[in-house]
């Protein structure tokens, strides 16, 4: 049996179609997304919103790490538009037409934090399962799958804002992990919390990772725990006990998938 993973895929939906090749089934573990393409200002749903000059600004100010300030350049910018949540989401659904089309293989998918997963259903459609929360049998492995990532401790979302990223609180996301029945594959977003998979060396930056994933590592011991959303970590794979964890890696910039095989 051979699956391919991604993760972060980010709008690129050309590498996408081909990430079934050769595969008996494709697992997507969320960020299907591009909301702020950093690397060409153009792109993505701020670059067709605002212009690359605006998206320049608001890069830089997040990589400086500004927060207050970042928050009130957004807000400036959203209050601009007569009705921002629809120009978002049409955008979004733009995005999603065209990236769930591409995916050709048996596909079993996960939101990441840049997804709206209330959408997911309307795309949906014979081959491509949503699971959030869920578990299924491939190949007589039992994959489980957890969404979204972690809200900030004392954060609050903004749930009328124009965008509302899937971010769940820690008993939220706890109680989800620990729903899960034991697994041969964990499938998530988010990374277990371990700082060598956390640590983001581009951003110098930690990211949030899972504590209760750690946990059920330890418990279940399965043989992969697969995952993404740390664009460049300090290690890509590592072992806790027999479980290799593996950042499958930022399907945007790579266009190649994990391959795992049993």
């Amino acid at each position: 049996m051979r699956v391919h993973v991604v993760s972060d895929v980010h709008g690129n939906v050309e590498g996408l179609k081909r990430a079934g090749d050769g595969a008996d089934a494709v697992v997507v573990l969320g960020d299907l997304i591009d909301f702020v393409d950093y690397h060409d200002h153009g792109k993505g749903i701020l670059g067709r919103v605002f212009g690359p000059e605006k998206v320049a600004r608001f890069a830089e100010l997040r990589r400086s790490r500004r927060g207050p300030e970042l928050g009130a350049y957004a807000r400036s910018l959203w209050a601009g538009l007569a009705d921002p949540a629809k120009v978002v989401e049409e955008a979004v659904r733009e995005q999603y037409a065209e990236l769930f089309a591409a995916m050709t293989a048996p596909t079993y998918a996960t939101p990441g934090n840049v997804d709206a997963p209330h959408l997911w259903p309307e795309f949906a459609r014979e081959g491509v399962h949503v699971l959030d929360g869920d578990s299924v049998e491939i190949g007589g492995l039992t994959f489980g799958f957890v969404g979204g990532t972690l809200l900030p401790p004392g954060a609050v979302l903004r749930r009328h804002s124009a965008w509302v990223p899937y971010l769940r609180t820690e008993d939220e996301y706890d109680r989800v992990v620990a729903g899960l029945p034991p697994v041969d594959v964990l499938c998530t977003h988010l990374p277990p919390n371990v700082p060598e998979l956390t640590y983001d060396v581009v951003a110098r930056r930690p990211e949030y990772g899972s504590a209760a994933l750690v946990e059920r590592i330890t418990t279940d011991r399965p043989r992969w725990s697969l995952f993404g959303h740390v664009h460049q970590p300090l290690a890509q794979r590592m072992r806790i006990g027999r479980t290799e964890c593996v950042n499958v890696g930022h399907f945007k910039r790579t266009g190649r998938p994990y391959v795992i095989e049993w």
